[in-house]
């Protein structure tokens, strides 16, 4: 607990006075998306994930994501990888030349493209090599006093969990905290989280358990947290288009009772100052462009009419933006309706998950040699 009485979150050296994380998201999570969501409230912004041999080989696409607001003071990233050499080898890297205060090491992602190599979700059926390249990073994070957390989800399915082993191996070789999202890779984003999973975590472990999944309003975090016993909360796709989220969950943690219902103009407004992030950061044109897929998320719920959406969904100057803005009435209520329902990508469960040839065979080497991509873009 802090001073003023919040939970706060300890993560090694770095203390995080709101216990909420936002989840990398590819294509979401840039500079502009963290520094509007910093605005809004307390937490540690986590930059999209980014590939250790694409850092390593100095591609241009994957020091291009590693961009960061002059605001922030904390620089945190998601880090992505199959060989320990490489891992180890980013992570020097983004300590001695980003300045990052947290490094998160992805082991959650369900996309077959990386499960299909081994990465992401996959990775933890093999203990050896979860643990080989943990040691790895956190090893090469140690001179720089920056913790390395790691992000991961039940199992690859039902019949093959990996979580309580990789909470274990992830208590073994000093990782400052253990991210479960309370789904198998087989589900993706699909029906409901476990969020009996995070709790057994919890006392299995002696190290901080962030919970993941389904967490659409601040008080499914405060429950989340009183029926797991979760140190934090990481939230992904529940803040899509209402960055305001960040608000409620500060004032949650701080015992204060609040739910933000913005009127439309208030979401205009906030729309508004996305597209100008989007724009300082990559230029009006791309930054317009960027915008286009947030535009659905913040008017999901409200009337405006599918002629005036469509024109959003195409805007290509903050002149333009502000003139089809202009025709939100800013009065509309916020649409009730729509708090504590999904946002984002759900889809159905996978029929398998896509492996390597053999992976299920041994669960304590490290078993097929993988080729780690130079670029993946995607999240747990």
């Amino acid at each position: 607990m802090s001073d003023n009485g919040a939970m706060a979150l300890e993560l090694g050296s770095l203390r995080v006075d709101t216990p909420v994380v936002l989840a990398p998201m590819a294509g979401i999570t840039n500079a502009a998306y963290r520094r509007l969501c910093a605005e809004q409230g307390a937490g540690l912004y986590v930059c999209e994930m980014i590939t250790s041999r694409g850092l390593v080989e100095g591609d241009a696409l994957t020091r291009s994501m590693l961009a960061f607001d002059d605001v922030e003071t904390v620089r945190s990233v998601q880090l992505y990888g199959t060989d320990p050499a490489y891992v180890g080898k980013a992570t020097e890297i983004l300590c001695a030349e980003y300045g990052v205060a947290h490094i998160d090491l992805n082991f959650g992602c369900p996309v077959p493209k990386v499960t299909r190599k081994g990465g992401g979700g996959a990775l933890p059926w093999k203990r050896g090599l979860l643990a080989e390249i943990l040691e790895q990073s956190v090893s090469a994070a140690e001179p720089y006093d920056v913790p390395v957390t790691m992000k991961t989800r039940k199992g690859l399915d039902d019949d093959h969990l990996t979580y309580l082993d990789a909470g274990r191996i992830a208590q073994e070789t000093g990782v400052a905290a253990i991210a479960l999202h309370g789904r198998t890779v087989q589900q993706a984003y699909s029906g409901q989280a476990d969020w009996d999973s995070i709790a057994e975590l919890v006392g299995h472990v002696d190290i901080p358990v962030l919970g993941n999944g389904d967490i659409w309003e601040a008080s499914d975090a405060l429950r989340m947290v009183e029926q797991t016993g979760a140190a934090g909360v990481v939230v992904g796709r529940g803040c899509l288009g209402r960055p305001w989220l960040f608000r409620d969950l500060s004032a949650a943690f701080a015992g204060e009772e609040v739910a933000t219902l913005p009127a439309l103009g208030e979401v205009r407004a906030m729309m508004r100052r996305h597209a100008e992030l989007l724009a300082q950061h990559m230029g009006e044109e791309r930054g317009c462009k960027e915008f286009r897929k947030h535009v659905s998320w913040y008017l999901k719920g409200f009337r405006a009419g599918g002629a005036l959406r469509h024109s959003l969904a195409l805007v290509d100057t903050l002149a333009t933006l502000d003139a089809l803005l202009a025709e939100l009435d800013p009065a509309e209520p916020f649409p009730v309706g729509e708090l504590g329902s999904p946002r984002g990508r759900q889809g159905a469960p996978r029929k398998r998950v896509v492996l390597p040839e053999g992976w299920l065979d041994d669960t304590d080497g490290a078993g097929c040699q993988m080729t780690e991509d130079v670029a993946e873009t995607s999240g747990g």
